[in-house]
């Protein structure tokens, strides 16, 4: 499932959900609701 494969990948990369949301240029509420599954957009 993508929510599962977003978190995996990101621990594996040390990185926070912070630090994700901003390279990826959202907020970290995004990150935290995509590794949720709540949203996919």
């Amino acid at each position: 499932m993508l929510s599962e494969n977003i978190k995996t990948t990101r621990k594996a990369k040390g990185l926070s959900q912070e630090e994700l949301a901003v390279r990826l240029n959202v907020v970290r509420q995004t990150v935290s609701k995509w590794e949720q599954g709540v949203s996919q957009s």
